[in-house]
């Protein structure tokens, strides 16, 4: 498969996971949703290209892509040879030989030999497909286990006496059974990934793998051979320099080491809490942490030892060190850019360099920030802002006073408004001399001439006299005039009022009338 078919941040998270995790090919493909010939592909172009790990600071995406794609070389049919399957097959069994080995040694004797994604398909269509059953070994400090259980903790509401259920988040590490437990209000995003933070506390240290189950909140699209992960996922792994590899749909082997965690942690925990009170999250968490001591202390019933003796004997010393700093949370999200160089976050809107408009790009939305990323680079970044329908503008993203940014400037938004009538165009001047910077009202403007699509050039040019009027110039009323046929109305007779700025509380005289 090409390189240019994925995107360049899968790329370099291959490399990533390759160099700084050191993850055999395998793990590498079931990570990030590949085929192994794929990943091993990448890594053999990374070799030809002459580039090393870690890339070069500044080495675009464009640049990489060229470095590891380069046109290949023109060959006739006739001038490859074609493998001794028999032979291939008789090889492939032997200890620790390998597809890749094999078809490395038919490249040095066929330089001009069949690719690697080639060379297996035609292995595999030779032998036929066997289905392999994956053998659970776990190693000290490799996997940690993750999912929720099936029983809930009820919580009373001192105030008001009401009862809500609070899940149960299960962790377990692969070579200890080490365990810990937590309740949290849901099983949604912010919950999952700050369960994982603590997780990772309780413990210590990070493991090499996490192995969650394809729970939507870490699993955007659960497939047996591809599951793609929440890029708020991803990027808690990456900030923990660890991975993640879901297990695989319907196949419980493959997470029986939580299956059997979540059940000691029924019967253990929950159980023995059953008939207990909680009036706080925290109060249940703290009882639960109390008896999560006695169970990992318990002393194993067929061979020596607990799993806390295990953990420090087997998974504590070999468990990655804690960033310096715990995960932050943030949510990814893609966005359109404006023809005003925003993008719009929670309906308040962020200024991205001009050049990009009309652009797709990644923003990533923290509690105190806002990224954005365009191929894989970080091209703004903003302090959050809560305050909905204003502008956060940074100098250097709006284009040259000196020339009009592409077709779109104050004169031309004014002439469309004139095609409409005198006072469109007069609205249309007031909202411009209403904002900070011109292109902050583009948005807004672009939006009301589109109206004409819908209603005609004099019902708008009826509207915009109403509005300049009633002294509202937003979209929203404009377009409440129009839905409502109030521009017909005289301008001095009594009618309801349009609202003079627009809030999701403000219901109108509509809601208080009785329908019968």
């Amino acid at each position: 498969m090409p390189a240019q078919r994925l995107s360049m941040r899968k790329i370099r998270e291959v490399l990533r996971l390759k160099f700084d995790s050191d993850l055999s090919n395998r793990k590498i493909s079931k990570c990030c949703g590949i085929s192994r010939p794929t990943v091993a592909d990448y890594l053999r172009r990374l070799e030809v290209s002459g580039l090393s790990w870690p890339l070069p600071d500044d080495l675009s995406d464009e640049s990489l892509e060229r470095q590891l794609s380069p046109p290949p070389p023109e060959v006739s049919r006739e001038a490859r040879s074609i493998p001794d399957w028999a032979v291939v097959h008789r090889e492939m069994r032997k200890k620790g030989v390998t597809l890749f080995l094999l078809w490395q040694e038919y490249r040095e004797a066929s330089p001009n030999g069949y690719q690697y994604s080639w060379f297996c398909r035609k292995y595999h269509a030779w032998t036929g497909k066997v289905d392999l059953v994956m053998r659970q070994e776990h190693h000290a400090g490799e996997k940690m286990f993750v999912d929720y259980a099936g029983h809930t903790v009820p919580i009373i509401d001192s105030h008001t006496g009401e009862v809500r259920d609070a899940q149960i988040f299960v962790s377990v590490l692969g070579a200890s059974s080490y365990t810990y437990a937590e309740a949290t209000w849901t099983q949604s995003l912010p919950d999952w990934i700050g369960s994982h933070v603590r997780a990772f506390s309780f413990f210590g240290g990070v493991p090499e793998i996490v192995v969650p189950d394809n729970l939507k909140s870490g699993v955007s699209k659960a497939c047996r051979y591809e599951p793609d992960l929440n890029p708020t996922y991803q990027d808690l792994a990456s900030h923990y320099q660890t991975v993640v590899l879901p297990a695989r749909t319907r196949k419980p082997r493959d997470k029986a080491k939580v299956e059997t965690a979540v059940l000691v942690v029924e019967r253990w925990i929950l159980a023995r809490l059953r008939n207990h009170r909680f009036f706080s999250l925290v109060e249940a968490n703290q009882v639960i942490r109390k008896v999560l001591v006695e169970l990992n202390d318990r002393p194993f019933k067929k061979i020596p030892g607990s799993r806390k003796t295990l953990f420090e004997s087997l998974d504590k010393v070999a468990l990655k060190q804690l960033p310096v700093q715990p995960y932050q949370y943030a949510e990814w999200k893609k966005a359109r850019v404006h023809i005003d160089y925003h993008v719009e976050i929670a309906r308040h809107y962020y200024s991205v360099p001009f050049q990009l408009v009309k652009k797709q790009i990644d923003v990533r939305i923290s509690a105190n920030t806002v990224e954005c990323f365009y191929k894989g680079a970080r091209v703004a970044s903003h302090l959050r802002n809560n305050l909905k329908g204003r502008h956060t503008t940074s100098k250097e993203h709006m284009p040259p006073a000196h020339k009009h940014y592409a077709k779109w400037s104050p004169e031309r938004f004014i002439r469309w408004a004139n095609s409409i009538g005198p006072q469109t165009a007069e609205l249309v001047e007031k909202i411009i001399a209403s904002r900070p910077h011109p292109q902050q009202a583009y948005r807004s403007i672009l939006g009301i001439l589109r109206l004409e699509k819908s209603y005609d050039t004099d019902r708008l040019e009826k509207a915009c006299t109403r509005a300049l009027h009633l002294g509202t110039t937003s979209y929203r009323s404009i377009e409440s005039i129009l839905k409502n046929g109030l521009e017909k109305k005289n301008l001095h007779e009594s009618t309801e009022q349009i609202p003079l700025f627009d809030h999701d509380n403000i219901r109108g005289p509509h809601y208080y009338k009785q329908t019968h």
